[in-house]
């Protein structure tokens, strides 16, 4: 027997503006399915989610869940039609237990929440889906694959059969994500359905039983993940063309670019580094994993020179370091590509071309005596534009208003234009589809190969694969172990990220 229909969303249009986010989306979730939502940055995907959410109200079209038609307008009226979202942020009270933040919007005995009815229903989760959480451990205290745990578990409570994910996988341990998709498995046998976006084109091949492709806000094409269909092909559909990955040449290393030895940094409210000891030379990439919080933020501020260590030696090109400031590491050859690329690498306000010299304004090409040279900026800003294939309205187009794409592209033409011997990314893909990171893969290879060193850190194990010659594994403010790319494993590399092993 064909398992019922529980979601249909039938000619959703949204528009922004001038931008038609969603143009007559049909899209429909059977009891038992796990359905890949795929598309570009910009292919409307979320705008779609946060339709059936109640984030947006649609400009037209209509939405049916088992069947009755559904008016959403609000995230609590779809909690009561039993749709649950999981954003890629997650949203949880730190200081909080477990228990405190499931209680929070639910109804209780007379004044008194009811503390048993969470604690049952926890229980009962558990036993059906595997998602174990301690009731009275701090959030804080989680890892990410915890928080994402309880996230779900809190859309579940309040009774979600309909279960959207966004980018879910993107900060977790490959067993983590094997663990999330043995709960997802569980929910599809028990006729719940799942969304499941994501740019990992091998997780949804591996999760999902049909995939629905949007371009330009249009359904461009759906497909069942029979066996039949590829991870190429998938890319084709999403980007209208082929997309095949950058070749990779042996490395050749050189000279030192860096060198860390016992590097520590202070405690308090950030992880400390604690004796980190790297060395990386020209001609190589390595790739720095780990799970997020531990120690990878730090390590790029240390190499950014945001953060001064408390102790131990690092030099860049054989120097030591005069001065911790970000100045400082440019004049030894350092560039940038900071994890935070709208609050720290760009300003969304200003102009493309003014963020397009932003590290570099003091220089006397583009200003004298406190003056900026405009035309000089401005020849600068299109050079770059040209040369990096930046979709933007000029150079004066507020630099907010790009996609992840060009923006990371904005920052990619930014720092490569002054050669840098050491270059510093960190997630420098993240949330990008397909196209947008092989254009940056490439440029990294490119860059490798011209003898420049990359520190690459990414929370993306396939990412770490395809382009670094070493991984260096970090947990706790710690590398655990620094491994050969002939011979890493992604079970090694995940063990020695969840602090097993090690001879670091």
């Amino acid at each position: 027997m064909e398992n019922p229909s529980l979601l249909e969303m039938r000619g959703i249009s949204k528009r922004f503006g001038h931008v038609r986010a969603n143009d007559g989306v049909d899209l429909t979730l059977n009891g038992g399915d796990i359905l890949g939502l795929l598309g570009e940055n910009g292919a409307g995907k979320t705008t779609l989610m946060n339709i059936l959410f109640g984030v947006y109200t649609p400009d037209s079209g209509r939405i049916a869940i088992a069947g009755r038609p559904v008016h959403i307008r609000s995230s609590s009226d779809a909690l009561a039609h039993g749709v649950g979202m999981v954003h890629q942020h997650f949203h949880l009270v730190a200081r909080h237990t477990v228990l405190e933040n499931l209680m929070v919007g639910q109804s209780g005995r007379g004044i008194r929440l009811d503390r048993n009815f969470i604690l049952q229903r926890m229980q009962d989760i558990e036993q059906r889906f595997g998602l174990h959480l301690v009731p009275g451990a701090r959030v804080s205290d989680l890892t990410i694959g915890e928080q994402q745990r309880l996230e779900i578990v809190k859309a579940l409570i309040r009774g979600a059969r309909i279960l959207i994910l966004d980018e879910p996988t993107a900060a977790l341990t490959p067993q983590e994500t094997e663990g999330l998709f043995t709960a997802l498995r569980a929910m599809a046998s028990q006729s719940m359905g799942v969304v499941f976006i994501s740019h990992k084109l091998h997780e949804v091949m591996a999760i999902t039983q049909r995939v629905v492709i949007l371009q330009q806000g249009k359904v461009a094409a759906e497909v069942l993940n029979d066996g039949t269909i590829s991870q190429r092909r998938l890319a084709e559909l999403m980007c209208g063309q082929e997309i095949s990955p950058p070749s990779k040449s042996s490395a050749k290393p050189g000279a030192v670019r860096l060198r860390m030895e016992n590097l520590r940094t202070p405690g308090g409210a950030r992880p400390s580094l604690k004796g980190v000891c790297l060395k990386i030379r020209g001609g190589e990439i390595l790739g720095i994993a780990g799970v997020s919080g531990n120690g990878q933020s730090e390590l790029a501020d240390v190499i950014a020179g945001m953060l001064p260590p408390a102790g131990g030696i690092l030099e860049i090109n054989g120097k030591p370091v005069p001065r911790y400031t970000p100045r400082s590491m440019q004049a030894l050859g350092v560039g940038r590509i900071p994890e935070d690329r709208m609050g720290t690498g760009l300003i969304p306000a200003l102009p493309l071309s003014s963020c397009m010299v932003l590290s570099r304004i003091q220089e006397f090409r583009f200003s004298r005596c406190g003056f900026l040279k405009h035309a000089a900026i401005r020849r600068f800003a299109d050079q770059q534009i040209e040369s990096f294939g930046i979709k933007a309205a000029g150079h004066q187009v507020r630099t907010g208003t790009l996609s992840g794409g060009n923006l990371q592209k904005a920052l990619l033409a930014r720092e490569l234009a002054w050669n840098p011997t050491l270059l510093l990314a960190a997630q420098p893909t993240r949330g990008l589809d397909v196209a947008a990171t092989r254009f940056v893969h490439q440029r990294f290879l490119e860059l490798r190969d011209r003898d420049c060193a990359i520190v690459l850190i990414s929370e993306d194990l396939e990412e770490l694969f395809a382009l670094s010659d070493r991984i260096a594994v970090m947990y706790e403010g710690r590398i655990m172990d620094i491994l050969d790319i002939q011979t890493a494993t992604v079970a090694n590399v995940g063990l020695l990220m969840a602090g097993v092993g090690g001879s670091k």
